[in-house]
């Protein structure tokens, strides 16, 4: 096993992932973890994650020095590179910033970067860096701005990258993580095949004979999610809750496909008042995730009041949440930053009547896809881009009305149609359409027209933890961007976003 310490990166558990991708089983645990907690797991290597902090703060997150003695390969990551060089006497400053892709030199003879060219596309986000190495440490890699972006103490199979492995963009990252396991000398035999089993086993044993209600958006998790408690249990109660802030024709699509399906138990909930009085003038991104989960939840406790007299008591709420909701909301470690609260996890009222069945929540999306191939559901289901639980809430930048929903609603259908019309949309992994608080001048009929900007964003990714805008080809935007001038009343201008994540989300709020 490999042991993954959490100092609060954005990307621990994607390590982890990553690793088990290779074969080879991996655990998240606590950076507290000592010397003898890990020995008693018998790891076979130890990975430190990245983190927010700084190492040379007072209270920063540290290491057991114990665990150096265990005479595993040790990989730092980021924070965990520059934490490798402070506690073992080098020395972290503050230095010019990184973020996003840049080129790796390897300068130096690693097994860590064997299987790499000396020129390597990597991904970097940090904020600090490595200025001196502890004794018996060399230089094996720098960037034009980080002289020291990998190290190496071969002797004791220590070593240090400053940028991220595990992440999609750094190109050859998958070489770096599986150089580590031969280090390590971990057999590749992990697979995920049997997890469902494993799953409804595990829903079975939480819900016995008690029933499910179960928030549906139409999306890939909640499906997975609720196709697998459904198969636990027959006692599911699916319930798709139209907060009005919705993608054109969303309602009548998830309603079909769910008697596709053969879910029995699916009910039609229209709370767009509710929601639309409740966002009145609010315009703070965090209080609109706030409203939306604690409304959501109403919504939902209201509906098991309305369905215990037909069918019986219903204690447990069913979730589609996965692994990067709870790390972005800063639920998965104690080290993690906040960095958005999705509605399905900070926004959940503190007491709530419900017991949470979340199946997937220690998944990320692509094994989230591959689950739902596992249990056969369909590939044009599996395959749509994701939607944010919030909705049109989240691509409204700023305050809520009912003339910038319908502006959305038709800008974004006019997108997605271009992007599947031209055979792109499924090579991207999520595209919208978002409208900025903003006003611009245009000319229409030869007349002077004041109107909103949209702006397009689509960008290419694995899971959603790291992503990079896509390169739709310049017909294909012009055509969407026609459209909506000439059709979507109101808007004036049409903007493409080329910006990667991070340092931007890949949705605006």
């Amino acid at each position: 096993m490999i042991a993954v310490l959490d100092y609060g990166s954005q990307y621990c558990h994607l390590v982890a992932r990553r690793i088990r991708a290779l074969g080879v089983y991996a655990e998240i645990f606590q950076n507290t973890a000592t010397a003898a907690d890990l020995r008693k797991r018998k790891v076979e290597g130890i990975i430190l994650s990245g983190g927010p902090r700084s190492v040379y703060e007072n209270d920063a997150p540290t290491i057991d020095k114990g665990i150096f003695s265990l005479g595993v390969p040790v990989l730092g990551v980021c924070y965990g590179h520059q934490l490798l060089a402070h506690v073992l006497g080098g020395k972290v400053v503050p230095s010019s910033k990184e973020y996003g892709k840049e080129i790796l030199t390897v300068t130096g003879k690693s097994k860590l970067l064997q299987s790499i060219g000396k020129k390597e596309q990597v991904w970097m986000s940090h904020g600090d860096s490595v200025v001196s190495l502890p004794q018996g440490f060399t230089v094996s890699g720098r960037t034009s701005e980080c002289k020291i972006a990998a190290y190496v103490d071969e002797k004791r199979r220590i070593y240090g990258v400053q940028f991220h492995p595990e992440v999609q963009h750094t190109t050859h990252g998958m070489k770096i993580l599986e150089d580590f396991l031969r280090i390590c000398g971990s057999k590749r035999n992990y697979t995920i095949k049997g997890l469902d089993k494993k799953l409804v086993a595990e829903i079975r044993a939480k819900v016995g004979s008690g029933a499910v209600i179960m928030g549906v958006s139409g999306g890939v998790d909640s499906l997975v999610a609720s196709t697998l408690i459904k198969v636990a249990t027959p006692n599911i109660y699916c319930v798709f809750v139209d907060h009005g802030i919705i993608r054109k024709g969303e309602a009548a699509y998830v309603k079909e496909l769910y008697e596709k399906l053969g879910f029995g138990h699916y009910f039609y909930a229209d709370a767009s008042q509710i929601f639309y009085t409740r966002l009145k003038g609010i315009t703070d991104p965090e209080e609109k995730r706030r409203i939306i989960g604690k409304t959501f939840i109403e919504v939902f406790e209201a509906k098991v009041k309305e369905l215990k007299a037909k069918h019986g008591e219903i204690k447990f709420l069913g979730q589609g949440t996965i692994y990067p909701d709870r790390i972005e909301s800063a639920k998965a470690s104690k080290a993690a930053a906040v960095i958005k609260t999705h509605h399905n996890v900070g926004g959940l009222p503190a007491k709530m009547k419900l017991k949470l069945v979340e199946p997937l929540k220690d998944l990320y999306k692509d094994e989230v896809r591959e689950l739902g191939t596992m249990i056969g559901l369909p590939k044009e289901a599996l395959m749509r881009h994701p939607f944010p639980g919030p909705g049109l809430a989240v691509r409204i930048v700023g305050e809520i009305t009912a003339e910038r929903i319908g502006i959305v609603q038709e800008a974004d259908f006019i997108f997605t149609d271009e992007l599947k019309k031209s055979g792109q949309y499924d090579k991207i992994w999520q595209a919208f359409a978002a409208l900025l608080p903003v006003k611009a001048v245009g000319v229409m009929g030869d007349s002077r027209s004041y109107g909103y900007i949209i702006t397009l964003r689509a960008v290419t990714s694995v899971d959603g933890m790291t992503a990079d805008w896509a390169k739709i080809p310049n017909e294909v935007l012009e055509r969407a961007a026609s459209r909506i001038v000439k059709n979507v009343r109101g808007v004036t201008r049409v903007l493409y976003d080329i910006t990667q994540k991070p340092p931007a989300t890949i949705e605006y709020e």
